[in-house]
């Protein structure tokens, strides 16, 4: 079990699945440069954050509920939980998570969510089968199930985000076009660097160009 002062971001997740150096940079060099990607979603979640309640005969909705897990060592906030009253009386919670852009190939999202889960599952004590991650671009909702092997991932992936944070060492860079060029501390990081013959005549093309 963790402590309040141990717990880390469930965005860290994210970061880590998507890069060791990024996640290291922003979470233990707390390095940060906004994009036009980051600033949208960076919008987009402090609009769904805003605090609400609904309720809509079975169905009950909340906004920017604050979220931990001692277990896991998380915190964060969702922007979503829908309550849906089951036959028995009961009301199950059900994550919504909202993303700006659309399904990412690495499954970042669905343990993000996963992670959003398992902190409700432990902070109301009752189970949560299924959520949803809603895409701005696409204007979808994708249904996602927390299946045993989603759980075991997000559980995997958080010892290995803790561990990360706890050793407080930044991964050397690995230029990978497909992420790096995508990634908004590509400035800070330099990873062009890592596999550049020489260091001092790379600077001095930036510094030309």
């Amino acid at each position: 079990m963790f402590t309040d002062e141990e717990l880390l971001p469930i965005s860290a997740l994210q970061h880590v699945l998507y890069c060791e150096r990024q996640c290291a940079l922003i979470h233990i060099e707390q390095v940060w440069s906004e994009s036009v990607s980051t600033a949208e979603g960076r919008v987009l979640h402090e609009r769904v954050h805003e605090q609400r309640r609904e309720s809509r005969g079975a169905l009950r909705i909340a906004t920017g509920l604050r979220l931990r897990s001692l277990e896991l060592g998380l915190t964060g906030q969702a922007d979503v939980v829908e309550f849906h009253r089951s036959e028995q009386g009961s009301w199950i919670p059900y994550p919504v998570e909202y993303k700006r852009g659309r399904p990412k190939k690495n499954g970042c999202d669905l343990v993000q969510l996963c992670a959003q889960a398992l902190c409700l599952e432990e902070m109301l004590q009752t189970a949560i089968p299924k959520g949803a991650l809603f895409y701005g671009q696409t204007r979808h909702r994708l249904d996602v199930t927390f299946d045993r092997e989603l759980r075991q991932t997000t559980h995997a992936l958080c010892n290995k985000l803790h561990c990360l944070i706890v050793s407080g060492i930044t991964p050397p860079a690995i230029y990978e076009k497909a992420k790096c060029e995508h990634c908004s501390l590509i400035d800070r990081c330099l990873p062009q660097l890592a596999n550049h013959p020489s260091a001092t005549r790379y600077l001095e093309e930036i510094l030309q160009s």
